[in-house]
């Protein structure tokens, strides 16, 4: 099961958090030989999504970052708002196993200079 994450995205300026990747009992997840990759999307059903920019800060210790910049998560680009997404990680070797390892809601706060 993934670890439910919720996380605040200010509109028209840069977002960048970093995460710990854990299993259900909290035994932090090695990403070494791994992919992290993370969507945002309006609904879970929505064809439209934004890609976070997901860096691995220390895959021993399973850090990553995920970001956004200001011009991903512009007025008109990324409204205010509730968003679902989710980070998965794929094993880079046969079988691609693919793991979500977080998800939750992003919660996209207005901006009133832009």
């Amino acid at each position: 099961m993934a670890t439910v994450q919720n996380i605040v995205i200010n509109q028209n300026a840069d977002y960048s958090k970093q995460f710990t990747a854990k299993d259900d009992t909290g035994t932090v997840i090695d990403l070494t030989g791994k992919t992290v990759s993370a969507k945002l999307r309006k609904s879970y059903g929505s064809s439209t999504a934004t890609a976070f920019t997901v860096a691995t800060v220390s895959a021993t210790a399973g850090t990553y970052t995920l970001a956004l910049t200001d011009a991903q998560n512009a007025y008109g680009t990324l409204d205010r708002g509730r968003y679902v997404y989710d980070v998965i990680t794929t094993l880079d070797a046969s079988p691609n196993t693919i793991t979500r390892i977080q998800q939750g809601i992003a919660t996209v706060d207005p901006s009133v200079t832009r």
